[in-house]
């Protein structure tokens, strides 16, 4: 197993927005903001990379804004975030893909809203295109559990490594007792 560092790998996060993530029945609202906002910090608290896009932030009723609590956390990587007008699958949208390359990063931890409308396709494209992808699965969730089911499948088959908040932020500290473990710790029992 190639272990990601906090060196080599950049946090991507995708349509955690406040009306998409009322569609994750699969995880729990709380639980999937309390990972979001658990990968948005770490990642700022470390120095790595964050890349934030949205899917029509302005159909309010619908998908609405970014979560706001992201907006605190990474007033930078919030402002820069990619906006985009409905493409679905977000690597498809040249901006987007492009801000993740230019992390010059070749591991991507990857989290996004639906699984299986907004996660699944940018997630098995950007490995396709050569980086190595781990997807968050509590901090993602579909409309229904066969829907969850199928995208999990469709990503590993692929290639795409899956694991959890917990998981994946102990991967990246390696030593709790690191200026990493610092950061980490707060956040995971908080």
């Amino acid at each position: 197993m190639q272990r990601f560092n906090i060196d080599d790998t950049a946090m991507i996060l995708i349509d955690h927005q406040t009306g998409t993530n009322t569609w994750a029945s699969t995880t729990p609202l709380e639980l999937l903001r309390r990972n979001v906002i658990i990968l948005a910090s770490f990642a700022q608290g470390v120095g790595m990379p964050l890349v934030l896009t949205s899917s029509q932030e302005s159909n309010v009723d619908v998908q609405g804004p970014l979560m706001p609590e992201l907006e605190a956390i990474a007033p930078d990587a919030f402002a820069a975030r990619i906006k985009r007008i409905g493409v679905v699958n977000a690597w498809d949208d040249p901006a987007f893909a492009e801000a993740c390359r230019r992390t010059g990063k070749r591991n991507f931890v990857m989290a996004g809203v639906t699984t299986d409308v907004c996660m699944v396709s940018p997630a098995i494209s950007a490995v396709e295109e050569g980086f190595n992808v781990q997807v968050v699965c509590d901090a993602c969730g579909s409309t229904n559990q066969i829907a969850e089911e199928m995208s999990w499948r469709r990503m590993e088959r692929a290639g795409v490594r899956l694991t959890s908040t917990n998981a994946v932020v102990a991967e990246l500290v390696r030593n709790w007792a690191s200026a990493a473990g610092e950061v980490a710790f707060p956040l995971l029992l908080g």
